[in-house]
């Protein structure tokens, strides 16, 4: 069984086809794109020179869905990627990048955590299928950055509701007059 903690390594060969290390096969750049939307880490390193290629081909993935109409950045970032290529030292740009996406990601677990708390839901018959298609949502609308989560623990849960205060309490109101509902329709 692999090592998910460790990259996946993809070697390129000098007919620039690209072989995945661990299952002995060719894959192509939509197959990385697929390993990425997974959760693994990818790195691609050219089999004769050695130099990593990781970070071009992430590009390109990116290049090819957008150019495909699937428009994830608006021009106006685009326009303030370019601009911080033209700054000594690339400016704040990588840094801000990093810290907004490891928001985006803290922000997206404590979301599914405080909804996961909140369980009263989960005896209705169809509620796993319904958080799996909510998963499969986040996931899609955040470009795979939406990760698979469990349900919290006890420690956990008192967090989430110290947090969410009346909004929590609200909530978990509203879902209780739901599953009434839905126990009616039953």
């Amino acid at each position: 069984m692999a090592d998910n903690d460790k990259p996946l390594l993809i070697k390129r060969y000098a007919s620039r086809r690209l072989y995945n290390t661990e299952t002995s096969d060719y894959v192509t750049l939509e197959d990385i794109a697929g390993f990425i939307r997974e959760g693994r880490e990818v790195q691609i390193i050219d089999l004769k020179s050695g130099d990593d290629l990781t970070r071009q081909y992430l590009l390109q993935i990116i290049a090819e869905h957008e150019s495909r109409g699937e428009n994830v950045l608006p021009v106006n970032v685009l326009n303030d990627l370019v601009r911080s290529y033209m700054q000594p030292g690339g400016g704040v740009m990588p840094q801000f990048l990093q810290s907004s996406f490891d928001m985006l990601r803290e922000s997206q677990s404590k979301m599914m955590e405080g909804m996961t708390a909140i369980n009263p839901m989960s005896q209705i018959p169809g509620f796993d299928a319904m958080q799996a298609q909510q998963q499969a949502f986040l996931k899609a609308m955040t470009g795979g950055l939406a990760t698979n989560w469990s349900a919290p623990d006890a420690s956990e849960e008192k967090t989430a509701t110290e947090e969410g205060g009346e909004d929590l309490d609200e909530i978990k109101k509203q879902l209780a007059e739901l599953q009434s509902k839905l126990s009616k329709l039953s």
